[in-house]
């Protein structure tokens, strides 16, 4: 026994070793990801603390530690209302909506730029596309409310020359889910195809090459070569996405809902924001926040033993 503890002493003597060197062989890298990692660990992992929140009668005067025990009376709260239950809803179904158009969207535009063969032209749609992406929703949000503005719009102005009446879009609960939705994948999708372009750059060139001396068209190298080289991109983007169901957009829908289409547009995040910050409830914000957490997480993972099961691959 003593032989052996010696050699499992000496093996992990040498892996520390080994790793110790190795760290200071790239010494320079690990320099570069130090601040990412200080990052992480003071805006990701110490606020993880604040979770007890959730299980205390918060009192801000006495903080965390001096705050009375709660147990699991806000989360018993949480599920006995009817807001929360709204908001719980909505965020499944507005974000199974964007999922869709955020999903199928960037892969079309991806596809249909890859095939556009003058450089210059493809670069100016590019350009043009990915905009929208850097332009805040407070800033974008105000433009949508500017052209569905029911007097002054031009969308409400072209169905009034049309013979029509104006319609106030974004107090429509009818039509509000759709605005988001198309607003959405308008800002998003050209950011989105980013990924799927690069991973239609590696695909082998000859491939297509062999393609077109066996004389496929252009629409059957794009859904027997393109497509499929790009299913695992395609699948580790889905498991991303799912883990982001239940965040609808918080800055999409506070700068464009109101109290008219709240039954329809109140998500978790604005209720979260409404109790934590309007309200000062910490408590229910928290537990509420929570729930919110452990679906994800619960989504992520089933998502991804799915995908390794069906396609062999997964993101971990």
């Amino acid at each position: 026994m003593t032989l052996v503890k010696t050699r499992m002493e000496l093996k992990g003597g040498i892996r520390a070793g080994s790793r110790l060197r190795r760290i200071w062989k790239f010494r320079l890298l690990y320099l570069m990801l130090l601040p990412a990692a200080i990052w992480v660990i003071l805006f990701d992992y110490m606020p993880i603390y604040g979770v007890s929140v959730a299980f205390l009668d918060y009192n801000y005067v006495q903080g965390i530690s001096g705050s009375k025990w709660a147990g699991l009376t806000y989360f018993r709260q949480l599920f006995e209302s009817d807001m929360f239950r709204d908001a719980f809803i909505n965020t499944i179904v507005i974000n199974l909506y964007k999922m869709v158009s955020g999903f199928i969207c960037p892969i079309l535009l991806a596809l249909a730029l890859s095939e556009i063969r003058r450089a210059w032209y493809r670069k100016i749609l590019q350009t043009a596309v990915y905009l929208p992406r850097f332009v805040s929703w407070v800033v974008y949000g105000g433009i949508i409310v500017l052209l569905l503005s029911p007097e002054t719009g031009v969308v409400n102005k072209l169905i009034e020359w049309l013979g029509g009446h104006g319609i106030y879009f974004l107090a429509q609960p009818n039509l509000f889910r759709l605005i988001l939705v198309v607003t959405d994948a308008m800002k998003e999708m050209g950011w989105a195809a980013i990924i799927y372009i690069a991973a239609i750059g590696g695909i082998n060139p000859e491939t297509y090459e062999a393609a077109i001396v066996d004389g496929a068209s252009r629409f059957q190298r794009v859904t027997r070569i393109t497509l499929p080289g790009i299913v695992p991109t395609i699948v580790v983007i889905f498991i991303l996405r799912v883990g982001f169901i239940m965040s609808a957009g918080i800055d999409q829908v506070i700068n464009l809902y109101n109290p008219i289409v709240y039954h329809v547009g109140d998500i978790l995040d604005t209720y979260i924001y409404r109790m934590g910050v309007e309200q000062f409830n910490l408590s229910l914000a928290t537990a509420a926040d929570v729930v919110k957490g452990l679906i994800g997480l619960v989504l992520v993972l089933l998502t991804n033993s799915i995908a390794k099961r069906l396609q062999g691959s997964g993101i971990f």
